[in-house]
Formats: structure tokens, C-alpha cells, sequence
């Protein structure tokens, strides 16, 4: 947990000395996360770490049903607000997730969060507690995944009032070892603010 408190920590003195955009005036994700930034963040997406600790959620959870899955997501939500947390504790603590932690801390300050799904679009790996364990009804895995190895979702930003900083979500298909067959997707949740202030722009 010392890399992801050290990666908020960054996150937060970089939302400190970076001047934030007025709330009313939202800027344009789409044309910020430009090839560059989804070429960035593929190139670690692309890490073998992930590939096989995806392929492996999605042998252990072949066949899985609504219900079960309705059933890991409502556990996950319960552990949220319980000091027992066994489903939590073994996501946080996979590999995936200690790789996705240290991606996230050596981003300084640029990535908010970062989480990786398997192919039922439930969590493999995170940078951080997500609200729930399920995404496969959200449209970050909805409008990757079933898209195809390419697909890039960029979500509207949103203004973050405990930080000061504009957010967007970037989402993107995982593949296998030929980058030919989706295996599962990805959500970085990008600083703004800070990728405005590496591009030179000074905000009011």
C-alpha cells in the first residue's frame, strides 16, 4: 500500500501546484488524450503482467453466471463497509494490482486510477478501491470490449472539488499476446489538469 499512498500523495501536491480550470469550463478530453497519451498508456497495458493475470480471471471465472456475478458485485459493495474485506484484500494484493499501483505512482500525478477488467468485465487489478467489483454494465467496458482489440473510449471529463482538478476516464480494450483477441478492458482515470500543465497550457 506504500506505493499507492506515495502515488496520491504526488497526486495531490501536483493538484496543489498546478492551476485548476474554473468548474464551468470543461476542457476537451478527446483532443488532451491524443494518440501520444493512448500510445503511453498501451505500452504498459501490453506488459505480460497483465495479459496473464487477465487470461488467468478469465479461466477461473469461465462460465460464470448473472447471478454469481450480480453476487461478487454485491459482496464487494458489502466489504467496502466492513473490516472484513476477503474479496478486496486478494484483488488490492494481486500482482496486477502492485504493477498497476507503481504505474500509477511513476505517472506523477498524471493518472488518478487505474483498473484492469477480465472478459465479464469484473475487476482483475486496481490502483485503488473501486465503488463496485462489476463494470460489465458501465460503459467503459461496454464500449471497449465487445468493440474489438482497438477500441478507445474517452468519457467526458468531470470536475474533481476535493482535488481541484478536471478527470476523465480513458478506456481501452486488453488483448492477448497477438493484440488480436480481447481478453478483458481498461480504465485510467487521467489528471487533466496536470496533462494541460505538461502541455504548456496555463490555466486562470
Amino acid at each position: 500500500m506504500r506505493a499507492q499512498t506515495f502515488g496520491l500523495a504526488l497526486l495531490a501536491a501536483g493538484a496543489a501546484s498546478t492551476p485548476a480550470l474554473a468548474q464551468g469550463s470543461p476542457p476537451r478530453a478527446d483532443l488532451l488524450i491524443d494518440d501520444a497519451v493512448i500510445a503511453d498508456v498501451r505500452s504498459w497495458l501490453e506488459q505480460e503482467i497483465v495479459r496473464l493475470s487477465v487470461e488467468s480471471q478469465n479461466e477461473r471465472y469461465a462460465g460464470i453466471d448473472a447471478a454469481r456475478i450480480t453476487a461478487l458485485d454485491a459482496q464487494w459493495v458489502e466489504e467496502r463497509a466492513s473490516a472484513d474485506k476477503p474479496l478486496i484484500a486478494a484483488t488490492l494484493s494481486s500482482p496486477l494490482s502492485v504493477y498497476l499501483t507503481r504505474v500509477q505512482a511513476g505517472a506523477l500525478g498524471l493518472f488518478v486510477e487505474v483498473f484492469v477488467t477480465d472478459a465479464y468485465g469484473l475487476n482483475v487489478g486496481q490502483s485503488a478501491i473501486t465503488s463496485d467489483y462489476w463494470q460489465g454494465d458501465e460503459a467503459k467496458y461496454q464500449k471497449t470490449f465487445p468493440f474489438g482489440p482497438n477500441a478507445v473510449f474517452i468519457d467526458e471529463p468531470e470536475w474533481d472539488e476535493e482535488m481541484r482538478i478536471w478527470r476523465a476516464q480513458l478506456n481501452l480494450t486488453v488483448t492477448d499476446a497477438s493484440r488480436t483477441t480481447p481478453i478483458g478492458s481498461a480504465t485510467v482515470e487521467i489528471n487533466l489538469t496536470e496533462l494541460m500543465r505538461r502541455n504548456g497550457f496555463v490555466g486562470g
